[in-house]
C-alpha cells in the first residue's frame, strides 16, 4: 500500500486526520501513529485475503484527500467471499482492530470499487457498526455537544455520507452500486442543527463557484492579483520532478438491458405453462439470517455434510422455548433463516444425537469391530455445540420490488430463503437434494440405463419472479444414481462381466471409493475407503482374545477375515472367500468386511459422464408426452403439500393449483431456396430434398474409402452414394480405392490402428485426396473417431466423413451427403431472404454473427481442459455459412479467455482477430458494422461477466485491428438448461414449431423470451430461453425474434428446424469434435510439437494447446 506524505506526516495518521477536521481518534489504537502501523493493518487484511483465495490483481483507489493511489494485492477465485463466511466481511472486521473508522471506511470504498464484493449490501449490513467508528465522536467535536445521541439510522446515514465523500474524491459515487443505500440528508439532521446540515449539504461545485467569485474580486481586473504572493521555496538542484500519473477513467459496468416492448407478429395461441401463481400476504415482515457454526464436544468444527440437519432438528426439538417457538429454514451448511427475530443476536446450544453415522472409524483392525460394546460406547451418541449468530435482516418487501423490476441483493436473498424452505421441506421427506431438484427413494421412480446406473425421476421446484408476479416453477427432473443393493451385483453390471471372478478389482476400487454401504446383519452404515489387497480367505488381522498373557495384557491371534466371520460370527459366506474385502476403516488401520455382506445404500449420485448408449437409454425411458407430464406435475404439487409447510404459512405464501395461462404466438416458417432457384416450404418444421438439388452442390473427384472392419456391403454403399449424390446435384467420381484394415491390426490401440491405415493409404494413393470416407465398426463410442479426425484435419488437412452404416437407404444417404457437401464448401439450402437479400437489419449493413460455447470435461475430471469454440458467419449477406476457431482453457472455466490475446502492440493471437479477418476477406473486404453474438451455456449469475469480460475482449480485438472502427453489438444468451415448459390446453400434441412467448413468465424487467422453433416429435418440447443483454444495433422485438427463428432453419446437417440457433449448435459441435483430440493426445507431446503449453490467467495450471488445423480445412465447416 502506498501512503501519501504531506509536510512530513502520513495521510491517514491521527495527526494528519486532524488537518482534515476528522478528529477520529476513537478508532485508532495507540500504535497507529506511524507509517509502520498502516503496513501492519494492511498485512492483517492481506492475510485474510490470501486465506480467502483472492486472485492476484492490483486494485487502486485514490487516497482520501490527495490523488495518491492506495493499492492492495489480492487473490480472487470468483467465489462469493461473503457466503463462504470469511473474505471481505472478516477483512473489514479484522482491519478495524488496528485501524480508525476513517481508515476502515476508506478500505470499504476501495473494496467497493474493486469489484471483489459480489454482494456489497450484504457486507454493509454486517459491518456498518465497524464502519461507523468515530462518527459519533466527530459530531461531538463539530457541535461541541459531548452529550449528543444519534439513533442507528442517523449513524448509518452519516457513515454512508463519509463513504460517499471518499468515493466522490475519486470520481465515483454510491449511485454506481445499485444495491447500496444512499445517504438521506433529511434523516440524519439532528434537530435541524445548522452545523450538521452544513456538513451534510457540503457541495464542492458551489464552493468552487464561491472561491472563483472571491478570486475575481481580489484581482485588478486584468487577471493580476492585487497583492503579490510570496515566492515559492527554492527547489534543490538534485530533485528530479516526477510526472503525475494520468487519472484513470472509471469503466462503466454494463448491465442487462430492459425490455423495450413486446412483439406482435405471428398467429396468437393460448398456452399453459408449469408455473403456479404465488401470493405473498406478509410483505411487511422480515427474514432474519443467522450464521451457523457446529462443533464437536472437544471444540473441533464439524466438517461432515448431512449431520448438520440432524443437529439443527434436535436443537429445534430441545430448545423450542429458547427459540421463542420459531420455525426456521436451514440450508444444511452455514445459514439459517427465521421469519422475525430470535430472542437474542447470539445463541449457543448443546445437543446429543443418538446413532450418529460417523465418517470416522475407531481404527480397530478387527472386522466390523468385533467388540460391539466398544463401538456403541464410542459412537452410539455424540455431543454437538451449536452457535447461531445474527448476520442480516432481509425485508420481504424486496420480493414485491423485484416483481416491479427493481431487483436488489435483498430480493435475491429473499427468494433464496423461499427456495431453502422448499429444500428443507423435501429433506424432511428423506429426499436426495440436488440443488432445487428433489428425489424420493421409490423404486417406481428408477429406470435402469445400464452399467449399474439408474435414472432417478424426481421434481425441480423453485420460486421465480416474472411479469405475472411471483410463481412456483415445478418440473420433472432426472438424476443418475448408483444401483442400490449387493455390491457384487453393481460391479458385475458396471463392468459388464458374467460373474464376480471376472471383475477388474483395480477399476472396482476406484468406482467404489467413498460410496456408502450397509452391512449385514448389523445394518450399520459405513463409507468405503478401499479394498483389501488379498482375498477374504487370505487377508489376516489381529483378533483380541478374552484371555490375558502373563503381563495381564489381552492376548491376540492372527486369523483371516473369512475364518473370523464363518467360525467366530457363525455367518455363512457363499462366494466371498476368493474376493477382496471391503475396507471401511482408515488406510493405515483398516476394518475389513466380506463383500457379500455389503449392500450399497440407495440414492447415491452417479457423477461420472454417461456413455452414448446410457444417454440414449435414459432419453428413451425418461421422456413423457405433454399430457402425461402435466398430470405428473399436478400430482407432484399435491404430494408436496406446500400449504402445510409452517414457514411458508408464516410468510403468508399461498400457491395456486392451476397452470399459468400465457399468450403465445406462432411465427410463420421462413421460405427456403433449393437448387435451380426452386422454393420450398417447411411443414411442421420439416422439409425434404425429394426431387430437389442442393442450392450449391460440390464436385468430388479425388477420394477414397477407409474401412475399419465395418460389416457392410461397401461396393453397393459406394454405388448408392454416387447415385444419390447425382440426384442432389453432387458429381461424385469413382473412389480411388477402398482400403480395408488388416485383421492383425484390429486389437491394436486406436492411435496405432489409425497410423497403420494412413501408412497404407499413403503407400497406394498418388497424392493427397480431396475427401476420405471412413467406415467405423461401432455407431457409438468408437475409440477410432478422435485419432482419425486429428490425423485428417490437423496432420494432413483432409476433409473426412465418418459413418457406421447399419440401415442404408435414401434418407440415410441424403443425411450423409448433407454433411459432406457442407464440409467441402457447398450449401444445401438457404433462406429466401438471404438470396434476395432482404433480412431485416442484417442485410442493410455488413453483419457478422457469432456463436460461442465452452465444452467442459466430464464431471469429476477436474484436470481435463475446457474447450472454447466460436463460430462466425462468412460471405455476408449470407447467414448460412460459418467457420470455427477453437482453443483450450483452464478446466471448468466458463468465461472464454482467448477472444483477445495481445502479444505485442500490433499483434493479437486471439480468436476474434482470426474470425474478423476471415469475414473481411470472404465478404468483399468489408469490416462488419454490426456484430451479433449468441452465447450458450452461461447462467444468470454470469450475465455481467459476458457483458464486461467477453464483450470487452471482442471490442479490444476490433480496436487493435483499427482503432477508428466502432461496430455496434447485440449480445444474446441462449439457455436450454431451465425448467419452463409450455402446453396446448386440451391437446396431446406439443406446441407448434415457431411458438414464441414473451409475456407472463418472462423477466419483470429484462429483455427475454422463450422460443420453440422445432417440432417436438418425442416427449415434451423444451423451449430455448433467449436473454437479450445488450443491443446497440436497435432491433425491434419482432425483427429480433424473426432473426432468431430464421437462424434455426439454416442448420446444414438436417432438414428440420432445430431447437436453438445454428451458430450455437455449430460452436457446440466444433468444441466437441476438437475435444476428441484431447482424449488421445499425450499432453507433453502436444506441448512440444505445437508451441508449448498455455498458462491460465491465474498463472497456475498449464493448459495443453490444441493441434492447429491445416489451412485448407480451418476455413471449412469441418464440424458439420
Amino acid at each position: 500500500m502506498v501512503f501519501a506524505v504531506r509536510d512530513g506526516e502520513v495521510e491517514g495518521s491521527p495527526r494528519y486526520a486532524m488537518h482534515e477536521n476528522i478528529l477520529d481518534f476513537s478508532g485508532f489504537l495507540s500504535g497507529l501513529t506511524t507509517f509502520r502501523s498502516h503496513l501492519e493493518v494492511l498485512k492483517r487484511v492481506q492475510i485474510i485475503f490470501s486465506s480467502a483465495g483472492i486472485r492476484q490483481n492490483r486494485i487502486s483507489l485514490l487516497a482520501p484527500v490527495a490523488s495518491v493511489p492506495i493499492a492492495v494485492r489480492y487473490q480472487d477465485n470468483g467465489d462469493d467471499l461473503v457466503t463462504r463466511g470469511g473474505g471481505v466481511t472478516e477483512a473489514i472486521k479484522e482491519a478495524s482492530i488496528a485501524g480508525s473508522g476513517h481508515y476502515i471506511r476508506t478500505l470499504f470504498a476501495m473494496l467497493l470499487t474493486s469489484t471483489c464484493m459480489s454482494r456489497p449490501y450484504f457486507v454493509w449490513q454486517q459491518t456498518w457498526e465497524y464502519l461507523s467508528n468515530g462518527i459519533l465522536f466527530k459530531q461531538h467535536v463539530i457541535l461541541n455537544a459531548p452529550g449528543l445521541l444519534l439513533n442507528d439510522d442517523q449513524v448509518k446515514n452519516l457513515t454512508l455520507l463519509e463513504i460517499e465523500k471518499v468515493l466522490q474524491r475519486n470520481s465515483s459515487t454510491l449511485h454506481n452500486f445499485p444495491t447500496m443505500p444512499y445517504p438521506d440528508i433529511d434523516s440524519v439532521s439532528c434537530s435541524n442543527n445548522p452545523l450538521i446540515n452544513d456538513e451534510l449539504a457540503y457541495d464542492k461545485t458551489s464552493l468552487k463557484t464561491e472561491f472563483d467569485n472571491m478570486d475575481a474580486h481580489e484581482n485588478d481586473g486584468n487577471g493580476v492579483a492585487s497583492e503579490t504572493l510570496p515566492p515559492p521555496p527554492p527547489v534543490p538542484e538534485d530533485v528530479v520532478p516526477e510526472q503525475a500519473p494520468e487519472p484513470v477513467k472509471k469503466k462503466v459496468m454494463r448491465v442487462p438491458m430492459a425490455r423495450r416492448g413486446l412483439a406482435t407478429k405471428g398467429q396468437k395461441v393460448p398456452l399453459l405453462t408449469n408455473h403456479f401463481k404465488v401470493n405473498v400476504s406478509n410483505v411487511d415482515g422480515h427474514f432474519f439470517h443467522y450464521s451457523v457454526a457446529l462443533f464437536y464436544e472437544d471444540g473441533r468444527p464439524v466438517d461432515g455434510k448431512g449431520v448438520g440437519r440432524k443437529v439443527l432438528d434436535r436443537v429445534h426439538e430441545t430448545y423450542d422455548s429458547e427459540l421463542a417457538g420459531k420455525e426456521f429454514a436451514y440450508d444444511g451448511e452455514k445459514s439459517l433463516f427465521t421469519v422475525g427475530a430470535l430472542p437474542r443476536n447470539k445463541l449457543e446450544f448443546t445437543v446429543v444425537l443418538e446413532d450418529v453415522t460417523s465418517n470416522r472409524n475407531n481404527g480397530n483392525a478387527s472386522p466390523e469391530n468385533e467388540d460391539r460394546k466398544r463401538m456403541r460406547r464410542q459412537y452410539q451418541s455424540k455431543t454437538f455445540k451449536v452457535e447461531l449468530s445474527f448476520a442480516a435482516k432481509i425485508p420481504m418487501q424486496s420480493i414485491a420490488q423485484a416483481l416491479r423490476g427493481q431487483e436488489s441483493e435483498n430480493s435475491q436473498e429473499a427468494l433464496r430463503v423461499l427456495d431453502i424452505i422448499l429444500r428443507q421441506h423435501a429433506a424432511k421427506q428423506g429426499c436426495l437434494l440436488v440443488r432445487q431438484s428433489f428425489f424420493h427413494n421409490d423404486v417406481k421412480n428408477f429406470a435402469d440405463v445400464g452399467g449399474g446406473v439408474l435414472g432417478c425421476r424426481g421434481f425441480h421446484s423453485s420460486f421465480r419472479t416474472s411479469q405475472g408476479g411471483l410463481s412456483l416453477n415445478i418440473d420433472v427432473s432426472t438424476t443418475m444414481i448408483i444401483q442400490p443393493g449387493p455390491v457384487v451385483d453393481f460391479l458385475i453390471n458396471n463392468q459388464n462381466v458374467k460373474d464376480p471372478y471376472s471383475i477388474d478389482w483395480a477399476k472396482a476400487k476406484r468406482t467404489l471409493k467413498n460410496l456408502r454401504v450397509k452391512t449385514s446383519p448389523t445394518n450399520t452404515e459405513y463409507k468405503i475407503t478401499g479394498l483389501s489387497e488379498k482375498p477374504c480367505n487370505a487377508q489376516m488381522f489381529s483378533l483380541r482374545q478374552k484371555s490375558k498373557d502373563e503381563n495381564g495384557e489381552p492376548e491376540s491371534s492372527e486369523v483371516t477375515v473369512y475364518d473370523y466371520f464363518v467360525n467366530t460370527r457363525k455367518i455363512d459366506l457363499r462366494y466371498s472367500g476368493d474376493l477382496p474385502c471391503i475396507n471401511v476403516g482408515r488406510p493405515k488401520r483398516p476394518t475389513y468386511i466380506p463383500i457379500e455382506l455389503c449392500s450399497l445404500v440407495s440414492l447415491q449420485r452417479y457423477t461420472k459422464s454417461l456413455t452414448n448408449l446410457q444417454r440414449a437409454s435414459l432419453v428413451e425411458k425418461s421422456r413423457q408426452k405433454p399430457q402425461e407430464r402435466m398430470r405428473v406435475l399436478t400430482d407432484a404439487l399435491k404430494i408436496n403439500n406446500y400449504d402445510s409447510e409452517p414457514l411458508l404459512r408464516s410468510c403468508g405464501v399461498s400457491i395456486s393449483n392451476n397452470f399459468t395461462q400465457v399468450d403465445g404466438r406462432v411465427l410463420q416458417a421462413p421460405k427456403l431456396k433449393a437448387g435451380n432457384g426452386e422454393d420450398f416450404f417447411a411443414r411442421n418444421g420439416r422439409w425434404n430434398f425429394n426431387n430437389k438439388k442442393f442450392v450449391e452442390p460440390t464436385k468430388i473427384d479425388k477420394w477414397a474409402v477407409a474401412n475399419f472392419s465395418a460389416r457392410c456391403d461397401i461396393r453397393n454403399l459406394v454405388k448408392d452414394l454416387i447415385k444419390c449424390g447425382g440426384m442432389k446435384g453432387i458429381k461424385i467420381d469413382e473412389p480411388f480405392d477402398v482400403f480395408e484394415e488388416s485383421p492383425q491390426n484390429r486389437r491394436a490401440p486406436p492411435v496405432v490402428r489409425v497410423e497403420k491405415m494412413f501408412d497404407f493409404i499413403q503407400s497406394k494413393l498418388p497424392g493427397a485426396p480431396q475427401f476420405l470416407l471412413c467406415l467405423l465398426p461401432e455407431r457409438k463410442n468408437s475409440d477410432l473417431y478422435g485419432p482419425w479426425k486429428k490425423k485428417c484435419l490437423a496432420d494432413f488437412g483432409i476433409v473426412t466423413q465418418c459413418i457406421a452404416p447399419m440401415r442404408v437407404n435414401d434418407q440415410y444417404l441424403t443425411n450423409v451427403l448433407l454433411k459432406i457437401n457442407a464440409k467441402l464448401g457447398g450449401l444445401n439450402s438457404m433462406l429466401a431472404v438471404e438470396h434476395t437479400p432482404s433480412i431485416p437489419v442484417v442485410s442493410k449493413a455488413p453483419t457478422i454473427i457469432l456463436g460461442m460455447d465452452v465444452s467442459h470435461g466430464s464431471p469429476g475430471q477436474s484436470d481435463i481442459p475446457s474447450i472454447a469454440a466460436v463460430v462466425s458467419s462468412r460471405h455476408w449477406p449470407l447467414i448460412s455459412r460459418y467457420r470455427a476457431s477453437v482453443r483450450t482453457q483452464s478446466p471448468k472455466v466458463e468465461m472464454i479467455d482467448s477472444l483477445f490475446k495481445k502479444v505485442s502492440d500490433s499483434q493479437d493471437d486471439g480468436i476474434m482477430r482470426e474470425l474478423l479477418l476471415d469475414f473481411y476477406m470472404s465478404s468483399g473486404k468489408r469490416k462488419p458494422d454490426q456484430i451479433i453474438i449468441f452465447r450458450d451455456g452461461v447462467s444468470e449469475s454470469q450475465f455481467n461477466q459476458v457483458l464486461n469480460i467477453e464483450l470487452d475482449q471482442i471490442i479490444e480485438a476490433c480496436k487493435l485491428l483499427d482503432d477508428k472502427w466502432s461496430p455496434k453489438f447485440l449480445v444474446i444468451i441462449a439457455q436450454k438448461n431451465h425448467h419452463t415448459k409450455f402446453f396446448q390446453p386440451g391437446s396431446p400434441d406439443n406446441v407448434p414449431p415457431g411458438t414464441v412467448i414473451d409475456n407472463k413468465v418472462c423477466h419483470p424487467r429484462n429483455n427475454d423470451f422463450y422460443m420453440c422453433a422445432h417440432a417436438g416429435m418425442i416427449g415434451t418440447t423444451r423451449p430455448t430461453h433467449y436473454h437479450v443483454l445488450y443491443d446497440e444495433i436497435g432491433f425491434s422485438a419482432d425483427d429480433l425474434q424473426e432473426l432468431v427463428h430464421s437462424l434455426s432453419y439454416v442448420y446444414q446437417r438436417s432438414t428440420t428446424a432445430i431447437s436453438i440457433v445454428a451458430p450455437i449448435c455449430y460452436a457446440h459441435l466444433a468444441a466437441t469434435q476438437i475435444g476428441q483430440f484431447m482424449k488421445f493426445e499425450d499432453h507433453s507431446e502436444t506441448s512440444s510439437s505445437h508451441g508449448g503449453t498455455g498458462v491460465t490467467s491465474a498463472g497456475a495450471v498449464p493448459v495443453p494447446q490444441l493441434p492447429k488445423l491445416q489451412e485448407n480445412v480451418c476455413n471449412s465447416m469441418f464440424f458439420c
